[in-house]
């Protein structure tokens, strides 16, 4: 049985909050997590005070909790202006990236009024979220069973069946995603690019 918290309809307050918490969310190491110094700014807390408490209760965060960036991952992201201006400059160490649990759990050992009141928003985003990946799914096992059954003569459904598809396909690379492109992805332009020379001229 789901808690009542998640059965009230929201007010618009509630809403804002969700969603303003929901903007946080990024994914990595396909995870769905939120940024040490913007789950601190919708905690009301320096960063540096939430990291000092993950420091003094590391029993309470394993990796499935947080888990620090790679170089990598952060100058991606800060290519991609995935993150808060308040990262870029002056930061000595690479930022934690806290999942679901872990955000409960940080709300928990900072032990704030403020903490504890956006952590319900921050969880409810994270809630929204995974229900709104698992309708999709749905949606697109319910397709595959539909073209299965069809018939080649079939187009005008197929041609639908289709529609659907590109409408339900991801926007180009969000700013919110980490990704790199690989070997073979770099050739494959490199090539598209020397015979779209060689047409020019």
């Amino acid at each position: 049985m789901r808690p009542q918290l998640f059965e009230r309809p929201m007010n618009k307050t509630a809403i804002v909050l969700t969603k303003k918490a929901g903007s946080k969310i990024l994914v990595l190491r396909n995870q769905k997590v939120i940024l040490d110094t913007d789950l601190a700014a919708l905690y009301g807390v320096p960063v540096k005070r939430l990291n000092e408490q993950v420091k003094r209760n590391p029993q309470r965060f394993p990796p499935d909790f947080l888990f620090p960036l790679t170089s990598a991952e952060y100058q991606s992201l800060k290519s991609r202006n995935a993150t808060s201006s308040s990262t870029h400059g002056g930061r000595r160490y690479l930022p934690n990236a806290f999942t679901e649990h872990g955000a409960i759990m940080a709300a928990s050992v900072l032990n704030s009024k403020r903490a504890v009141e956006m952590s319900i928003f921050v969880v409810r985003a994270f809630v929204e979220m995974r229900e709104a990946l698992l309708a999709n799914k749905k949606v697109v096992a319910k397709l595959s069973e539909l073209e299965s059954r069809l018939d080649d003569h079939d187009t005008e459904i197929q041609d639908i069946v289709e529609a659907i598809r590109e409408l339900m396909a991801p926007p180009p690379a969000s700013n919110r995603r980490i990704g790199f492109e690989g070997p073979a992805d770099s050739a494959k332009n490199k090539t598209k690019a020397t015979a779209s020379h060689s047409s020019d001229s």
